[in-house]
This record gives C-alpha cells, sequence and structure tokens, in this order.
C-alpha cells in the first residue's frame, strides 16, 4: 500500500458511525463516541431498535458538510460507509469495534484496542486502498457464493468462523446442495462449484478458506477462490486432512462473474448475509479509497511483491 509522510490539511468535519453493540459492546466499552468527540468529530450512533440505511446516513452526513467519514463496527459497516467516502473523494478512519475485523487486521490497526484507531485523525497516514463490488454492493473483504455463503448465514460463524468452516464446511460441500453456479473471469471459467470466494485483493496461498491475511489491498487483483466436490467422502477427506486439492486459485483484474440457475443468488458480504440479483458482476476499483490510519500501527507489514 502506498502510505504518504503526512496529510496537508486536517479533517474539520470529522463524522463518526458508530455501532455500540458490534463486537459484544466493543465500542462502548473503550468509549469510542465520547473520545471521537472529545477530538471534535461528530458521533452518530446506531440504534439497534430503529434499522438505518448506514450508507443514506453517511450520504447525509457528506451533504452536511463532513469532510471525514469513519465507522465504529464491523466489516459490514465498515463496507458501507467506506463506499460513500470512495464516491465523494473523503478520507476515511476504519475503527475495528466489530467481531473479527480483518479489514483492520490487514491496515495493520491495533484490534485489541480500537480507540487507538483515532490516532489517525491526530497523528496519521494516508494510504490508498482498493474497494471490491458485488454489482452495487461494496466489499472491504470479500463476497461468498454457495456453501461458503452458507457458512456465513450459520449462527454461529460470527463468533467462530474458523471453527464453524472446519466442522460444516465438509459437510455443505458434500450435499452438493444450493443453485448451480459458472465462474467466469476473462479466459477462466469453473463449471458448477460448490463455494465460491471473491476476495478483494488474494488471500495468502496457504489459506483455504479466506479467514488469513492478505499481503496488499492495493494490487488491484480479485482473488477467486473455488471449490468442487467430487464425491462426499472425499471432500470431507480431503477437508480434514488439510489437503485442498479441489480448490482453484486466481488473480486476476477482470471482472468476475458469478452464474447462478436462480434470479436472486443468496452471499455472504463482508461476514452479512445478503441476496443479490444473478448473474453477480464482481469488479475491483484500484486504490479509490483513502484510509487515515494511526503513523505508527502495531501490525503494518512491509510492502511486498504483488501477487
Amino acid at each position: 500500500m502506498t502510505e504518504k509522510a503526512a496529510r496537508p490539511v486536517a479533517a474539520r468535519r470529522p463524522y463518526l458511525i458508530v455501532n455500540p453493540r458490534s463486537g459484544g459492546g466493543k465500542a462502548s466499552r473503550f468509549r469510542i463516541a465520547d473520545k471521537a468527540r472529545a477530538l471534535g468529530a461528530q458521533v452518530f450512533l446506531i440504534d439497534p431498535s430503529r434499522p438505518q440505511d448506514l450508507a443514506d446516513v453517511a450520504r447525509r452526513a457528506v451533504d452536511d458538510g463532513a469532510d471525514l467519514l469513519g465507522a465504529a463496527g464491523g466489516d459490514g459497516t465498515q463496507a458501507l460507509v467506506a463506499g460513500v467516502a470512495a464516491q465523494n473523494g473523503l478520507p476515511f478512519v476504519v475503527i475495528p469495534a466489530g467481531t473479527r475485523n480483518h479489514f483492520a487486521m490487514d491496515l495493520g490497526l491495533d484490534r485489541a484496542d480500537p480507540s487507538a484507531a483515532l490516532k489517525a485523525l491526530t497523528d496519521g497516514v494516508e494510504l490508498r486502498v482498493d474497494l471490491g463490488f458485488a454489482g452495487e454492493r461494496v466489499f472491504v473483504n470479500n463476497v461468498s457464493f454457495g456453501a461458503y455463503a452458507a457458512l456465513v448465514q450459520n449462527p454461529a460463524y460470527r463468533d467462530d468462523k474458523l471453527g464453524t468452516v472446519v466442522r460444516i464446511l465438509p459437510k455443505f460441500l458434500a450435499r452438493h446442495e444450493g443453485p448451480e453456479l459458472v465462474v467466469h473471469a476473462g479466459l477462466f471459467t469453473v463449471d458448477g462449484p460448490d463455494a465460491v470466494l471473491v476476495s478483494n485483493n488474494p488471500y495468502q496461498v496457504d489459506d483455504p478458506a479466506g479467514l488469513g491475511r492478505r499481503a496488499h489491498l492495493d494490487s488491484g487483483l480479485l482473488g477467486v477462490l473455488t471449490a468442487r466436490a467430487e464425491t462426499p467422502a472425499e471432500t470431507a477427506a480431503r477437508l480434514h486432512s488439510g489437503q485442498p486439492h479441489s480448490l482453484t486459485r486466481l488473480a486476476t483484474p477482470d471482472d468476475v462473474l458469478v452464474y447462478a440457475d436462480v434470479p436472486v443468488l443468496p452471499a455472504g458480504l463482508d461476514g452479512e448475509a445478503v441476496s443479490l440479483p444473478s448473474p453477480v458482476r464482481c469488479r475491483i476499483s484500484p486504490r479509490v479509497l483513502r484510509v487515515w490510519v494511526p503513523r505508527h500501527r502495531p501490525g503494518a507489514q512491509p510492502a511486498g511483491r504483488p501477487p
């Protein structure tokens, strides 16, 4: 990721959307709203009893003069607000107040202390990162279909992603249930995969379920991971033994089209269960999001070669 040494002008009217219940109440425990207000930010607290369109909340903030947007919550919340920030060319601050916060992890942020991310407002640097799109929906991590999407809809997935994958994915693959899928990306085609994961930049090659890190967030490439079961016994044996021979991987700048034999396709978008009109066109917009992060952050990695 390209990192600027300094920002020429500080935000005058930062606007932060806070989910107080995300991550088991992490934002409340770390007093994110109070600390943000002390730094001059206007704060919008999400009321779970009154569901609202967070993208619309962010758009109204921009119309009222906000010159920076931020979100304290999980990756699904981050994606909604980040899309509005990118559309308006505004900087964006990630406060990792969700359960897993994969996007924050890849940005090198301190997930143990989400309030540390507020230092981006006073002593930070700017990163330019990519955004993924599934149709018109933004994703900061990934969008999944087939068995992977079914995992996201499982109640246990939010709190124990890896354990749920190990316990349930072999069974989902073995059943061959769900819509019939076809994946196209340039000259690349996979017919009938049981599980599909399209990611905003590829995951590391030793990560068969998209649960680990991405070496880059600015490569301009979509990662594509498909899994197809040949027989139930073979699928279960391969996954349990840690030998994902049925997996196909691709890193591509091309759009990825996911066709289905149903008009509306269940999907998992940054860990949230959604439904998307099929076919779903996934694309990547290189370096459209200006992310402000603290100058010093514990998980920052040196830049390496793109995949």
